[in-house]
């Protein structure tokens, strides 16, 4: 499989704060990557590199073949990104949020109209097309942005602590969406701080103070650390066992 992204001795450093260490990854096209790590681990920062939000202080990396020094507008114009807080303006609509947005990637009028049809029957919220995204509950909001951030079909998306602060139905339901979106062949890097998650990733990385101090399948990584499942791999990686 082709790497559509690649970093090598990646490093971003905030004074003599290191807050990326010289990381090294790739991921395949049509992956769901899991990038994870407890708060204040870096994958936050990683993430901001990547999406050309940030740049390094040295190392390098590619995303969809551009260089996220050099070309980080061409990066921006090509991915999807969520934030892990909510991303979307609560005192517009939801149809006004999707219009703008389908502006700003740049969408004809003509196919933000259709695109936004087809999202409001998707997601079922069709008759709340109207109503202030404000007012929604948490799990919608959520679900809206990540389906707002696949508007413009990009190659890769980049969700950071997409289900923070959701209920397990909800979690459960974005997760679906991310195997849609997977098996029409997008390219998905999650970051979330609930390791049960890894579970559901192709692959993952578990970032510790700056470093990915691990790189593997949830399965061979268990068997690696001798764990029963991922959140155990993360408490032996934390305390250094």
């Amino acid at each position: 499989m082709t790497n559509i992204i690649s970093t090598h001795q990646l490093t971003r450093t905030f004074g003599k704060f290191i807050a990326v260490n010289a990381i090294t990854f790739e991921v395949r096209e049509g992956e769901i990557f899991g990038f994870l790590g407890a708060n204040g681990a870096g994958k936050t920062t990683a993430l901001k590199i990547l999406t050309g939000l940030l740049s390094p202080s040295s190392g390098s990396a590619t995303v969809a073949g551009f260089d996220v020094k050099k070309q980080p507008e061409q990066i921006k114009r090509r991915i999807g990104y969520m934030s892990q807080k909510f991303s979307l303006y609560e005192d517009l609509t939801v149809r006004e949020n999707i219009r703008l947005y389908g502006g700003i990637y740049g969408l004809k009028m003509s196919e933000i109209k259709s695109k936004t049809a087809i999202l409001l029957e998707k997601l079922q919220i069709t008759e709340e097309a109207d109503k202030l995204v404000g007012s929604l509950p948490l799990g919608w909001k959520q679900k809206l942005a990540f389906s707002v951030a696949l508007l413009h079909e990009p190659k890769i998306v980049f969700l950071d602590e997409p289900t923070s602060g959701v209920d397990p139905l909800t979690r459960r339901q974005f997760w679906e969406l991310i195997y849609e979106a997977a098996a029409n062949g997008v390219t998905l890097m999650v970051t979330t701080h609930y390791m049960d998650e890894a579970e559901y990733c192709d692959r993952v990385s578990i970032m510790v103070s700056g470093k990915i101090e691990a790189l593997d399948t949830p399965r061979a990584m268990k068997a690696s650390f001798g764990a029963e499942d991922m959140d155990e791999v993360f408490r032996k990686l934390a305390r250094g066992v």
